[in-house]
């Protein structure tokens, strides 16, 4: 193969681990909270995944936001997304095959914007 077929079958790749990600997210966030964002994407770094995911909120929570209630909201959703620490773990290292040495989930309770930030263990040498 050549450099330039090399390249495109390298880029081909990162980009199906990327829309798997995804993927994987949306499910895992439809089935914690009940329903999925309608926007979901995934960058991939050296040893970094970030995962952005939007338009996630159930009803009960938009009304939270109506409210003002931002803060709560934030406080609810971190807790079971850092509950369900493992499983996110989990989907990363799976689909990667790298471990996950540390994760961060943050939520953006006025705009309904989620990031999951995975740092990776550094890859083996081949």
């Amino acid at each position: 193969m050549n450099d330039s077929a090399s390249a495109t079958a390298s880029r081909t790749e990162a980009e199906s681990i990327q829309a798997k990600i995804s993927r994987e997210m949306v499910g895992l966030y439809k089935e914690l909270f009940g329903r999925g964002p309608t926007k979901a994407s995934t960058l991939i770094s050296e040893n970094v995944v970030l995962c952005t995911l939007e338009e996630s909120f159930t009803p009960a929570e938009r009304s939270m936001v109506e409210m003002g209630e931002h803060q709560r909201l934030r406080d609810v959703r971190l807790f079971f997304q850092y509950a369900s620490e493992d499983r996110f773990r989990g989907l990363i290292e799976e689909i990667t095959g790298r471990k996950v040495r540390a994760f961060i989930s943050g939520v953006d309770a006025e705009q309904d914007v989620a990031t999951e930030l995975f740092y990776l263990e550094p890859a083996d040498p081949q």
